[in-house]
C-alpha cells in the first residue's frame, strides 16, 4: 500500500495533467476564434464599405452571454473579464482601438479605459477632459474615456460642460470601485508627514479618514493621482492619495489602504465616439434640453417619460451658455434612442423645448 504522500503526488501528476490538456484545447479555441476575426476584418474589408471593426453593441452583447453561460465556479465578472481580454487581442489583429483618455499613466481614468477596451487597445494619457474630446474630434484616437460623475462627490462638471460644444456621441459606459490609499516612497519619512497631494476630487472623498489621522497635515490638490504619486517620489515629508494601479507604475508603499469614507465608493465614466451605437437590447440613452424660461417648464419635461414609461436614472443641471439664469438639463434613460416608447417621448419632449440633443444611446455596463 503507497503511503499518503505517494497518493497526494499520484493525484496532483493526474490533475495537472489534466490541466494541461485542457489548456491545450483553450489555445486551440482562442487560436480559432482569432482566426475567425481576422475572416471577418478581410469581409469588412471587401465590402468597400467605412470597416467599423469596434462594435459596442456587439461587445456587450458577446460579454453578457459569456456572463449567462458562466456555471461557476468563476464569477460572472470574472468570466467576463476573461473574454473581454480574449476579445482585445482578436480585435487588435483586425485595427487595434486608439483610445485617449484623462492621464497621466495610473490614473482611474486609465484604468476604466483597460477595464473597458482591454490590454490590447493602444491608449494615449491626455492632461485635461477638453484635449480628450478634441483628440477624438480630430480623429487621432477613435475613442476617448472621460470621467462623468462619482457617488461621493456628485458629477464632473466639466465633462457634461465639454458636450454643449462637442458634437461626439456617448459610446459606452464603464462603472469603476474607487479605493484610495495614503502612499509613501522609498525616501518617506513615515512619521514626519506634512503634506498629502492628492486630486481634489479625491481628497474630498477620504475627508473624513483625513481629518482623523492627519488633522494638521497641508493637503494639496493636483492635476491628478498619477501626479500626486510623481510628485511624492521626490520629497521625504509627503504622502499620496491613489490608487493601485498608480501605486504599482511609481513604485510606491501603501501605508494605508481603502481610506475612501464610503466603501461603496464608485465612479461612472463614458465612452465618447462619433459614430451612433445601434441597440444592443440592454441600452441607455443620454441627452441634453434647453427649455424655455416659462411656468411648467420642468414638467413638461419630465412629463413625456412618465407616460410613456421611461426609467429616468439621472437628472442634472448646468449652467446654458447662452445666458444668465438660463439652464441646461442632462437626462440618462434606459432604453435606446430608437424603441417606439423612447421614439415617442423624445418627439413630445422636442415639442416644447428649446433646444434638444440626443448625446447617444450605448449599452448599459456590463464590466
Amino acid at each position: 500500500m503507497a503511503e499518503p504522500g505517494e497518493k497526494t503526488k499520484r493525484l496532483l501528476a493526474v490533475l495537472r495533467d489534466r490541466i494541461d490538456r485542457i489548456d491545450g484545447d483553450i489555445a486551440q479555441l482562442i487560436s480559432a476564434r482569432a482566426e475567425c476575426a481576422l475572416e471577418v476584418a478581410e469581409v469588412k474589408k471587401a465590402s468597400g464599405q467605412i470597416a467599423l471593426y469596434y462594435r459596442p453593441e456587439r461587445e456587450a452583447q458577446v460579454l453578457r452571454h459569456a456572463m449567462e453561460r458562466n456555471q461557476g465556479p468563476l464569477t460572472d465578472e470574472e468570466m467576463a473579464r476573461l473574454f473581454r481580454e480574449i476579445m482585445s487581442a482578436c480585435l487588435a489583429l483586425e485595427e487595434p482601438v486608439k483610445v485617449a483618455y484623462l492621464g497621466p499613466e495610473g490614473t482611474f481614468t486609465q484604468q476604466a479605459a483597460l477595464k473597458h477596451f482591454g490590454h490590447s487597445a493602444e491608449s494615449r494619457p491626455l492632461t485635461a477632459i477638453d484635449e480628450v474630446f478634441r483628440e477624438v474630434e480630430a480623429g487621432a484616437v477613435s475613442y476617448g474615456v472621460v470621467p462623468v460623475e462619482n457617488s461621493t462627490e456628485g458629477v464632473i462638471s466639466h465633462t457634461l460642460d465639454s458636450f454643449m460644444n462637442s458634437n461626439l456621441l456617448i459610446c459606452g459606459e464603464v462603472e469603476l470601485r474607487i479605493h484610495h490609499h495614503l502612499m509613501i516612497s522609498d525616501i518617506t519619512r513615515a512619521d514626519s508627514i506634512s503634506r498629502i497631494y492628492s486630486h481634489a476630487q479625491s481628497m474630498a472623498q477620504c475627508r473624513k479618514w483625513l481629518d482623523a489621522h492627519y488633522p494638521g497635515v497641508e493637503r494639496v490638490a493636483v492635476a491628478s493621482n498619477a501626479e500626486a504619486a510623481k510628485r511624492v517620489k521626490g520629497e521625504w515629508n509627503a504622502a499620496a492619495i491613489a490608487g493601485d494601479m498608480a501605486a504599482g507604475l511609481y513604485g510606491l508603499k501603501i501605508l494605508a489602504e481603502k481610506i475612501e469614507d464610503r466603501p461603496d465608493n464608485s465612479t461612472r465614466f463614458l465612452i465618447i465616439g462619433s459614430q451612433a451605437v445601434p441597440a444592443s437590447g440592454d441600452d441607455k440613452t443620454s441627452l441634453m434640453v434647453s427649455m424655455r424660461n416659462e411656468p411648467g417648464a420642468l414638467h413638461d419635461l419630465l412629463a413625456p417619460f412618465q407616460r410613456h414609461k421611461v426609467d429616468l436614472t439621472r437628472v442634472e443641471t448646468r449652467p446654458s451658455q447662452s445666458g444668465n439664469w438660463t439652464y441646461v438639463f442632462f437626462i440618462d434613460f434606459i432604453g435606446h434612442r430608437d424603441t417606439p416608447a423612447v421614439e415617442e417621448a423624445l418627439r413630445e419632449v422636442g415639442s416644447c423645448a428649446a433646444d434638444l440633443k440626443i448625446l447617444g444611446s450605448y449599452p448599459r455596463g456590463v464590466l
